[in-house]
């Protein structure tokens, strides 16, 4: 039995086609306990996401977290679950489906399709479905602004199983980060920019605080040699900078500590649930680090944080959504997709004499 996947048989002169894949973490198919167990499974034992000796590693996964995690992971999920399915989800198909609008209008003829780390669509299937549709050049666009092993990397790592099953391979790109892009910081500067207008102008005063509010990871990772964290800072600055504040006006945190380790400090609640006792009567908290809303920035932040912040004394508190489908979060993806397509970019051809010369100039054997 071979060890790659089917092939049709080799055909001479196929033109050459790009494709576009964007990543995103992944999400359960329900908000169920069932279906969080299976994700979770999943998720969890990725040895990028955990670092621990697998032996040791199975027995707690398998012994404690997957029996006890999933049924108050579900509730969770369903507190934030849309019409239209997981809002990661949701929004991740969107963006994809804009980035092929914006491209195709500006004449490029490219197919954008998504997949998830974890769960549905895979990143395998959803390569396969590329591949199958003719394209022989493909760019993997991670949807993490900030690289970190344990997500990046990880999409590179399946990527790279594919692969290995695949015995006539695409010509492959992959953008390992846009943590400091001019227009990823536009794009954030302007979401906020926008809910101020919204919300009775920019805050002046020495009680308000922009929180920038990125994934954790454990401490260790940093020392490990892992750029996430400086990442996470550097993007911070430039957003500070963007709109203006001062060192006092934000503060970078991460959230969604996971175990007993110590993780990357600040931590978002504690942040949030000391400002009340410094004075800070307003805060806006953005997620920077996410490219579209899911349980980490609808029920952990919006919900959680919030309830903690008020029943500290908090005055005012607000979440920026994430980028999502918002124009100036698809045009950045636009732009870093052609920055790194290169001269993969082929203008559309309608004229038929002009489409078969072009075929026969861009045929490969």
């Amino acid at each position: 039995m071979s060890r790659y996947a089917p092939e049709p048989a080799h055909t001479h002169g196929s033109p050459r086609r790009t494709g576009i894949l964007l990543v995103n973490l992944g999400t359960p198919e329900a908000p169920t306990a069932p279906a969080l167990r299976r994700y979770l499974k999943q998720f969890l034992w990725d040895p990028r996401v955990v670092e621990i000796p697998r032996p040791i590693w199975w027995l707690i996964l398998n012994g404690i977290i997957l029996n006890v995690r999933p049924k108050k992971s579900a509730a969770k999920y369903a507190s934030v679950w849309m019409l239209e399915g997981s809002p990661l989800r949701v929004y991740t198909e969107r963006q994809a489906k804009l980035l092929k609008g914006v491209l195709g209008a500006q004449g490029y003829d490219v197919l954008v399709e998504y997949a998830m780390r974890y769960g549905q669509p895979s990143i395998a299937a959803t390569l396969d479905k590329l591949k199958a549709a003719g394209c022989n050049r493909i760019l993997v666009v991670p949807l993490y602004p900030q690289y970190a092993a344990s997500t990046t990397a990880s999409v590179f790592d399946d990527v790279a199983d594919w692969a290995k099953r695949t015995r006539h391979l695409p010509a492959l790109r992959f953008v390992r980060n846009y943590h400091d892009e001019v227009s990823y910081i536009a794009a954030l500067a302007g979401s906020v920019k926008e809910h101020w207008a919204q919300s009775g102008g920019r805050p002046a005063g020495a009680d308000y605080r922009l929180v920038m509010s990125f994934h954790g990871l454990p401490r260790r990772s940093l020392m490990l040699g892992d750029p996430y964290f400086c990442e996470c800072q550097k993007t911070g600055r430039l957003l500070a900078a963007a709109l203006g504040l001062n060192e006092q006006q934000h503060v970078v945190t991460f959230q969604s500590r996971f175990g007993k380790a110590e993780w990357l400090q600040p931590y978002t609640q504690a942040t949030l649930e000391k400002l009340p006792r410094d004075g800070i009567k307003r805060v806006d908290v953005i997620c920077p680090g996410f490219a579209s809303d899911c349980l980490e920035t609808l029920e952990e932040i919006a919900m959680e944080c919030k309830t903690a912040y008020l029943s500290c004394g908090g005055g005012e508190f607000h979440y920026i959504p994430c980028l999502n489908d918002r124009q100036a979060g698809i045009a950045m993806l636009a732009g870093i997709a052609k920055d790194h397509l290169g001269n993969w970019l082929e203008p559309q051809v309608t004229d038929p004499q002009t489409a078969a010369r072009a075929h026969a100039l861009g045929a490969t054997s």
